[in-house]
């Protein structure tokens, strides 16, 4: 049954570990760290504990079945045949699992070590095919075992699949010097075991089997299996020094499996066992055991390796162990040892040193020398290669200009580059024995040490390096800004370290730039908007005394018009240092483009809202006259006004409502004058929706065509004659209702609109009044346009030329009416647009003479056909005195320079006389008719004059036909005329 027992055991856990790949998942459960790491214990989730259990079963059912067979070998199975039975076929079913579950595992495998579990499966099956014949012939056939017999030749072939498998799974060199090596460490552990078994019993045994010298065939079978059990202890401790890394519990496990197998046999082999020696007995269970930890090391280490890892751990991997590489390193001379104790034995017994045991000992001392002088080689080799490795790296670490710094746990400094000469200006000696707390900034060393306890505390495998940003000090004891990489060394840090100043300060001023405007240096729009919003969401959140200032220059386009850009841009300069200059520490000034700039005032937390409502307000005044202060640009003594919206923080305001409430206000302080200083009110919001909703209705008008043209006729004050018609525009309502686009026009901010509807009222003016005249009514018209409108790109002179030409209008049939002049528009540009005009044939009347723009200096300057008086001079010119010399002075002047005049406003007959009286020769107004639409005009025109209070003769009309003139009066009711 010694070959029972030899098929029973399987080395085959052994590559079936190997392959298995579970080490790392044992691994990834627990591993030591280094002692610079500080451990980290976390429980294992309820998961891990559940599979930990599961996994628990097999190595305890295994245990069970093995303590049972021991136990029935014990007691003899109660009868021998039972005993016999067991000790047979319980073997070959034992390794028959072994052969099974090695092959099943080989199939599934995709590793290279495939080839091994499928030799491990042969050499299995080879064993239970042994123990199953022994047993046919012990319990089928009652028949003593005969030797030589099919067994034998089983057994045999057991060992050969075992061996190459252990070859297939030890770690290959990668050198021939490697694979001569892995012979020589083979044939040192075998040729010393066989030295040592054959001085003990080997001899012996081959002397027993055939004490006569006739039967070779018997001696060598008594010797084949003790000399397979050599071969294979040796590549088990062969593969124990050399294994893979790869699946180490499954090696493990086949390890202690083969080491139970080869223990039994050496029991069996003693000649006092041997003798008594039969089939049940507890020796069985040995063998029993072994077989049956072949079958369960694949799949027991695969169950342990497939545990779920905890989410977020790190898999720590072993570091290698030192005890196992003393033994490799120790194994030659072990060997060595083991031979000498052969010898040894033989000459204290006092026998001949048989001649195998002195071959044996030859090689193996023949071995050690062979196997030495590779060492030899290979160490030489190696401390070569290790020494230029070194210089390699010397030279990359002196060469680097990188700083690189070594720091032991204590946070001592060890290593410093040289580079730290001309990184830091300190000499590399200089710092080493120093701690690197010592040039680390003080402001900066609590951030850098908790980064630090951090980084240690963290796994390696999840965290392996952390960078640092922090200031050392340089050796001119300036503080330099450093970036550095951190890794773990030998418990303590190693920082490879480079200079980031320049970068730092190239940072901090392109984030200077980005928050700031590049001319005045102030906050711009982005930085003010993060202020303000710190301001509301800090701890002052709830304080209403917050208040944001709008700021705008009024007269500023006229400086950059009148003396250059250049001194525009010093004007804004100096704008912001009073600004700047003007505000508390705590308040921010920015500029938020152009002539725009605003001021953040932090409130103090005062409950009387009132009392800092006027404190706010002294400020905001306070800044407005510091602003319209006169500017000294060069030369030239500049003035500007300021006008300045202020808003107050309110309970859960964004900061774009407040800002946008402080951008009301400013707008309501130069819509009212400018040069003041305007406090928002509700109101304000409430003027822009309504503006944006006029906006969209005009839009919608102007798309729609709902805008109708209507005519009021000027009269001859004299005769009562249509002397021409004035062109209006109104707006239809879904009632029918024809109401005056003033007040749209004043309340919508779109421009674009407001020329569209200029374009279109003279368009239809001069259509219909070329209607009129092929109709036999040739009745000049008049059209009402800003002067603004006049200097516009969208109203080129070309399509008044193109309108004229394409209706066929005659010259002196249109009058444009200058209105509503700003005063920051140039009269030089004016002067020549409306000489142009003239050119075509365009006859040019001012409007609302008397008031605001239409002043001495355009009668002075500007091309004039016609003065026409606003309506403020005609309401009154009957009831008060101070107003009638007033406008007769005006109509004398314009009679002086040879001027039409008319009247706008004329609503009474009392008006009409009085006005008449003066000298004006034209009027428009109720007293004659109200505006007229084309039909009801050309009723008018049919008949041709209007009755006239008084009856004096007759006057002719101004040369070239009637007069053109428009505007009318723009304050009427919008009740339709009948």
């Amino acid at each position: 049954m010694v070959i029972a027992a030899d098929a029973g055991h399987d080395p085959a856990p052994a590559a079936a570990g190997a392959g298995s790949g579970a080490s790392g998942s044992r691994d990834a459960g627990s591993g030591p760290r280094s002692s610079a790491v500080t451990t980290v214990g976390a429980p294992l989730s309820r998961q891990s504990v559940r599979a930990g259990g599961s996994g628990l079963l097999a190595p305890i059912a295994l245990a069970t079945v093995c303590a049972g067979y021991a136990l029935g070998a014990a007691v003899g199975w109660g009868s021998s045949r039972v005993a016999l039975f067991m000790g047979d076929f319980g073997l070959s079913v034992a390794a028959l699992t072994a052969a099974l579950s090695c092959f099943v595992y080989a199939r599934a495998s995709t590793s290279r070590f495939r080839p091994a579990w499928l030799l491990f499966s042969l050499s299995s099956l080879m064993a239970a095919c042994g123990n199953a014949v022994w047993g046919w012939y012990e319990v089928v056939l009652d028949l003593p075992v005969p030797s030589p017999s099919l067994a034998d030749l089983f057994f045999l072939c057991f060992a050969p699949p075992a061996i190459v498998g252990l070859l297939v799974l030890a770690k290959r060199p990668v050198t021939r010097a490697g694979w001569v090596c892995l012979a020589l460490d083979s044939w040192l552990i075998g040729g010393s075991l066989l030295t040592l078994s054959w001085s003990l019993a080997l001899a012996h045994t081959a002397h027993a089997a055939d004490p006569e010298g006739e039967s070779v065939a018997r001696a060598a079978l008594s010797l084949a299996y003790p000399l397979l059990d050599i071969v294979l202890v040796s590549m088990v401790l062969a593969l124990h020094f050399r294994r893979s890394g790869i699946n180490r519990s499954a090696v493990n496990t086949a390890v202690a499996a083969l080491a139970l197998t080869v223990l039994c046999d050496t029991v069996f082999t003693s000649p006092l066992l041997r003798s008594t020696y039969h089939s049940g007995q507890l020796l069985d269970a040995g063998w029993f055991t072994g077989s049956l930890l072949l079958a369960y090391a694949p799949w027991g280490a695969r169950r342990r390796g497939t545990q779920p890892a905890r989410p977020g751990s790190a898999v720590v991997r072993p570091t290698s162990r030192p005890i196992a590489g003393s033994l490799a390193a120790l194994t030659p001379y072990l060997a060595a040892a083991v031979c000498t104790l052969g010898i040894l034995y033989n000459v204290v017994e006092g026998r001949r040193v048989d001649r195998v045991v002195i071959f044996t000992g030859c090689t193996v001392v023949l071995a050690l020398v062979v196997r030495q002088g590779i060492m030899l080689l290979d160490n030489i080799s190696l401390t070569q290669e290790l020494a230029q490795k070194e210089n390699h790296f010397r030279s990359l670490v002196q060469g680097s200009s990188d700083v690189i710094m070594i720091a032991a746990p204590t946070g001592i400094l060890r290593y410093v580059s040289p580079a730290a000469a001309g990184v830091y200006g300190r000499e590399a000696d200089d710092l080493v024995g120093s701690e690197l707390a010592s040039i680390i900034h003080p402001e900066d060393l609590g951030g850098v040490v908790h980064e630090v306890r951090r980084f240690l505390a963290a796994s390696p495998h999840e965290e392996p390096t952390t960078r640092i940003e922090c200031r050392f000090r340089s050796g001119d004891g300036d503080w330099l800004n450093v970036e550095s990489t951190v890794n773990r060394h030998q418990g303590g840090l190693l920082l490879n370290s480079r200079d980031v100043t320049e970068r730092v300060r190239l940072q901090a001023q392109l984030q200077h730039n980005a928050e700031h405007d590049p001319l005045t240096d102030l906050p711009n729009r982005a930085l003010f908007t993060d202020r303000v919003r710190r301001a509301l969401s800090g701890r002052r959140s709830g304080d209403s005394g917050t208040a944001v200032l709008f700021i705008d220059l009024d007269g500023f386009k006229a400086v950059n018009d009148s003396i250059g850009h250049q001194a525009g841009d010093e004007l804004l300069i100096q704008a912001a240092r009073r600004l700047a200059d003007s505000v508390r520490a705590g308040d921010t000034a920015a500029r938020l483009g152009g002539d725009e700039f605003a001021a953040l005032i932090i409130g103090d937390g005062a409950r009387d809202q009132g009392a800092r409502e006027c404190q706010v307000h002294e400020i905001a005044d306070r800044l407005r006259l510091t602003l319209s202060q006169p500017y000294r640009i060069g030369a030239s003594e500049v003035r500007v006004a300021a006008s300045i919206g202020v808003a107050f923080a309110e309970p859960g305001i964004t900061p774009t409502d407040l800002m946008r409430n402080a951008d009301l206000a400013m707008y309501r302080a130069k819509a009212g004058g400018k040069d003041r200083v305007e406090l928002y009110a509700p109101q304000m919001q409430a003027d822009v929706v309504r503006r944006s909703e006029v906006a969209a209705r005009l839009r919608t008008a102007l798309r729609e065509g709902e805008f109708a043209l209507l005519h009021q006729p000027v009269v001859h004050l004299a005769g009562g004659t249509v002397a021409a018609v004035s062109a209006q525009a109104r707006w239809r309502s879904a009632q029918g209702i024809l109401f005056t686009p003033a007040e749209f026009l004043r309340v919508s901010d779109d421009s674009d609109r407001t020329a569209e509807l200029g374009r279109w009222l003279l368009e239809a003016a001069v259509e219909q009044a070329a209607d009129r005249a092929r109709a036999g009514h040739p009745v000049p018209v008049s059209v009402r346009l800003p002067a603004g409108r006049l200097l516009d790109r969208a109203l080129p002179f070309g399509s008044i030329e193109a309108l004229l030409t394409r209706y066929g209008l005659p010259s002196g049939a249109l009058m444009i009416e200058v209105a509503d002049s700003d005063p920051r528009i140039s009269f030089d540009e004016l002067e020549q647009r409306l000489v142009a005009l003239r050119r075509l044939g365009v006859r040019i009347a001012l409007d609302g003479f008397g008031s605001g723009y239409a002043a001495i200096n355009a009668l002075r300057r500007l091309p004039i056909d016609v003065l026409k008086l606003d309506r403020g001079l005609v309401e009154g010119v009957v009831e008060s005195a101070r107003l009638h010399k007033i406008t007769s002075g005006l109509l004398r002047i314009a009679c002086d320079l040879g001027m039409q005049s008319v009247a706008d406003g004329v609503d009474v007959p009392e008006q009409v006389l009085a006005l008449r009286a003066m000298g004006c020769t034209h009027g428009q107004g109720m007293a004659f008719s109200g505006p007229l639409d084309e039909y009801r005009l050309r009723r008018v025109l049919v008949r041709g004059e209007f009755p006239v209070p008084g009856s004096p003769a007759a006057q002719p009309v101004l040369t070239g036909g009637s007069v053109p003139l428009l505007a009318g009066s723009h304050g009427e009711t919008p009740i339709p005329p009948t």
